[in-house]
């Protein structure tokens, strides 16, 4: 038995012409002889009426006196239409297909409503399905305790239940399926020379994914890695054999690999910069831990502390800080912008380019730290478009 998993994000089932361009794909690959496993995310985005943003309005969302388990009992329905809608399609088109909810595919995890953690899989309800169907249409983002009761995995959570299956089932490839044609170097709405990448690695997707880019769930990429099962980022609307970006290993036999792979960006985040003459780090940083308020972009040193959120939890944290009698200046409208590539390691001149570049189009480095995959320059936000097609120009104009 050779399986292939194809994910359909929500925008490649949110109407009829959707659903017949991705039910291409699946075509393709049983009549290739493959069983399938298609997983499914909810029907369109926030505003459709079966969107997860759509179902959590019906009982007013973050404000809801549901229970963590109660929200996922509506969240789940979401994914649940899905793959109801999108195995009838098939079966009408003559492909012999069945719906699974994440229980009925053997995904069991933890007690953590809303943020559920998979702790196994039962690989025994798939390959029995196979007995008597072709595709296999799977809800992605849910599964359910070990006494049955429903969970969702967090946001993301179709693109690792279908690397999740894919691990598990020993999946020839793992197809995320979405409205671009695969990963590029930089976001094309910003970058107009942004150009496509043919192939990457894990470890250089899962940083452009952490960083901004919202193609595939760094998680999932995770996942693939640690069980070396290969991954495609590819367009519902190309063709079957138009095969995207191949997320794979780093080919290490490769003598000159590229120093930059792509630079992504985060925007909406606020800095916050506190001299630690009367407060120490721990203080500052155990307040914001115990407020549920996640941190980012943060640098150290023995007279300060900086750190930035995200423009949501602006604040809840200026508010924590007050009350505190912590001093704090802040600085909001700010951009991440993050130059990722595994090849930078041990590369000279990197920072130098990006110091100039930078200071060429008058653009001030407000913060900035580095790892040995990704450099990161935190900018005003509206500086942001020059910034990363000055920094596109000097790394990724000629590959």
């Amino acid at each position: 038995m050779t399986i292939m998993v194809q994910k359909f994000g929500g925008t490649s089932v949110q109407d009829d012409e959707s659903r017949r361009a991705a039910l291409k794909h699946v075509k393709y690959s049983v009549d290739k002889g493959y069983q399938v496993v298609v997983v499914v995310s909810a029907i369109g985005r926030q505003g459709a009426p079966y969107a997860t943003d759509s179902l959590l309005g019906l009982v007013d969302g973050e404000q809801s006196l549901l229970s963590n388990r109660e929200l996922d009992m509506i969240v789940s329905v979401g994914e649940t239409i899905s793959a109801a809608v999108f195995s009838e399609l098939l079966n009408k088109e003559g492909i012999n297909a069945a719906a699974l909810t994440g229980q009925d595919a053997g995904v069991e995890t933890n007690d953590e409503f809303q943020n559920a953690k998979v702790v196994n899989i039962n690989t025994d309800l798939i390959y029995e399905a196979f007995n008597t169907a072709d595709v296999l249409v799977v809800t992605g983002f849910q599964g359910a305790t070990s006494q049955g009761q429903t969970t969702t995995i967090g946001r993301g959570g179709s693109d690792t239940t279908a690397a999740l299956l894919g691990a598990a089932l020993d999946a020839e490839r793992v197809d995320i399926f979405t409205d671009v044609s695969g990963m590029m170097t930089a976001d094309p709405r910003l970058v107009t020379k942004a150009k496509f990448l043919e192939t990457v690695s894990y470890e250089e997707v899962a940083n452009m994914a952490h960083e901004g880019a919202k193609v595939i769930h760094p998680r999932a990429v995770e996942i693939a890695q640690q069980a070396h099962v290969p991954v495609r980022i590819r367009s519902t609307w190309q063709g079957p054999e138009e095969l995207g970006t191949l997320v794979t290993d780093r080919n290490l036999g490769v003598k000159h690999y590229r120093s930059v792979t792509g630079i992504a960006h985060v925007t909406g985040l606020t800095q916050f910069t506190i001299k630690t003459n009367n407060h120490t780090a721990k203080d500052v940083f155990n307040l914001m831990a115990d407020s549920q308020l996640s941190v980012d972009f943060i640098n150290i040193s023995p007279g300060k502390v900086i750190f930035n959120l995200l423009s949501d939890d602006v604040d809840k944290a200026k508010r924590l800080l007050s009350e505190a009698k912590i001093d704090v200046s802040i600085l909001a409208n700010c951009a991440k912008v993050s130059i990722v590539g595994a090849g930078m390691t041990g590369t000279p001149g990197v920072t130098s380019k990006i110091v100039t570049a930078l200071a060429e189009n008058d653009i001030n480095i407000l913060q900035t730290t580095d790892s040995y995959t990704t450099i990161w320059i935190l900018v005003q936000q509206d500086d942001l478009k020059t910034a990363v097609n000055a920094l596109h120009e000097v790394f990724l104009n000629n590959i």
